[in-house]
């Protein structure tokens, strides 16, 4: 038969922190997932939405919102940026930055105009020449992506011609390079089956989808669970079995 020991009042507490602890951590993981699974369906509702005028939401777009937008402008076509490492590449290839001056504004709007594969020797796509004059275009207004870890520092400072390499997309130093302010997010142009480039656009959660959110939760509430278990097994104890008298 098993009894219990009465546990020291400190035990009790520590235990029932520490699992509050574990179980509060593993809601906010919760909550977060939830978030994130808003923030996909919302980045999905916007590719259909109706454009509206990038004027409304150029300077200060809405927090956790994503805007299709449409602008008039010419492009600097000069001045292109290729990031070398998007999620999506399996194959080599460049995803591709260009300025777009719009009418009558210091500020540039930085255009992702999509991927384009490698040729596969390990050199830099011929990049299609941009039509002059004006262009209209569509698209989400995004959050730049992630700048991830910038070793070496800035890598477009060292670079004399365009178009520029980096591994990393950082509006702060591309708006350094071309020596006039950018917008605060990118417009990623909506996909268009006659355009050489492909523009697949996911929402970018860098390392922490909401998958990993619901792992990390399901990892506290087991900690929690393993807490109680512990001060159970530790305040336990079994009365001696009897031996039989001969």
């Amino acid at each position: 038969m098993t009894r219990w020991r009465r546990p020291a009042w400190w035990s009790v507490l520590l235990t029932v922190a520490a699992a509050a602890l574990f179980v509060r951590l593993g809601v906010w993981q919760l909550d977060r997932a939830a978030y994130k699974d808003s923030l996909v369906r919302r980045y999905a509702a916007a590719a259909h939405a109706p454009p509206v005028p990038f004027g409304q939401v150029a300077a200060t777009p809405p927090a956790d919102a994503f805007p299709r937008v449409a602008v008039h402008g010419r492009w600097l076509a000069d001045r292109a940026y290729l990031l070398d490492n998007p999620r999506h590449d399996a194959r080599g290839g460049v995803e591709v930055y260009v300025p777009l001056v719009l009418p009558g504004q210091p500020r540039l709007l930085l255009v992702d105009l999509g991927f384009l594969p490698g040729t596969g020797n390990e050199q830099v796509p011929q990049l299609p020449a941009l039509p002059p004059g004006g262009v209209d275009l569509h698209g989400l207004y995004l959050p730049p992506p992630g700048v991830g870890l910038e070793l070496g520092g800035d890598a477009l400072a060292s670079q004399a011609h365009w178009p520029k390499n980096t591994i990393y997309l950082d509006l702060g130093q591309v708006a350094k390079d071309l020596g006039r302010p950018l917008y605060p997010r990118v417009l990623a142009l909506d996909a268009d089956p006659a355009a050489i480039y492909q523009r697949e656009h996911a929402f970018d959660f860098s390392s922490m989808p909401p998958a990993r959110h619901r792992a990390y939760a399901f990892q506290w509430f087991s900690f929690a669970v393993a807490v109680l278990v512990i001060f159970l097994v530790l305040h336990r104890k079994r009365r001696p079995r009897r031996t039989d008298r001969r």
